[in-house]
C-alpha cells in the first residue's frame, strides 16, 4: 500500500492548522510555505478538506483556513478517506467482484487483516495526538552541514542500522 502525495501533502497542510488552534487562520500561502507545498497543490486538497467539512475557510481581511473542528475529533482515518478514498492493500478487499476468485482466495483474509489492522491505527490516531507535546513532527526535515537530510525528532537514529538504510533509500525514490 502506498499513500500518494495527495493523503501525505493533506495531512502536512491539516497538522499546520491543528498546530494553530485559537489563533487567526492561516493563509494558503503560509501553509504552502511552512510545509514546502505548492500553492495550487494545496489549494486543491484544501478544497477538498473543505467539503468534507474538517476544514473552513475564513474570508476578508484576516481570512484564510482552520480546522471546522477541534483537533481531538479529527482522525487521521477521516482525513485519509477524503483525500485518497479507501485504503486497502488489494482491490477485492474492497470489491470482491475484481477478482473471480475472491471468494475463495486463501490469502485474501491476510489481506482483510492487514487492512483493518491499517484502519484501526488510522482511526486511533488525532490531530490532537501529532500536536501534542511529545507528538511526531510533520514538518520538513532540516538539512545538516552535508546537505542530509536530519532525522526528524531523532527517530530514525534509535533504529537500527538496516531499517535507517532501508528509510534512506526509500526516500531518495
Amino acid at each position: 500500500m502506498r499513500i500518494s502525495t495527495r493523503g501525505r501533502y493533506g495531512l502536512r497542510a491539516i497538522f499546520e492548522l491543528a498546530r494553530n488552534p485559537g489563533q487567526a487562520p492561516l493563509l494558503m500561502n503560509t501553509l504552502a510555505e511552512r510545509q514546502g507545498l505548492s500553492r495550487m497543490y494545496l489549494h486543491a486538497l484544501l478544497t477538498k478538506l473543505k467539503a468534507a467539512g474538517l476544514v473552513r475557510s475564513v474570508r476578508g481581511a484576516g481570512g484564510g483556513f482552520v480546522l471546522a473542528r477541534p483537533p481531538a475529533e479529527i482522525r487521521l482515518s477521516e482525513v485519509l478517506g477524503v483525500l485518497e478514498g479507501p485504503l486497502s492493500l488489494v482491490d477485492c478487499v474492497t470489491d470482491g467482484r475484481t477478482c473471480d476468485q475472491a471468494e475463495h482466495c486463501p490469502t485474501r483474509r491476510v489481506w482483510e487483516q492487514l487492512a483493518g489492522a491499517i484502519e484501526d491505527v488510522l482511526d486511533h490516531v488525532t490531530l490532537e495526538d501529532l500536536v501534542a507535546p511529545g507528538g511526531n513532527s510533520c514538518s520538513p526535515p532540516k538539512r545538516t552541514r552535508t546537505g542530509r537530510r536530519s532525522p526528524a525528532n531523532g527517530q530514525n537514529s534509535k533504529l537500527p542500522r538496516t531499517a535507517r538504510t532501508r528509510r534512506r533509500n526509500a526516500s531518495k525514490r
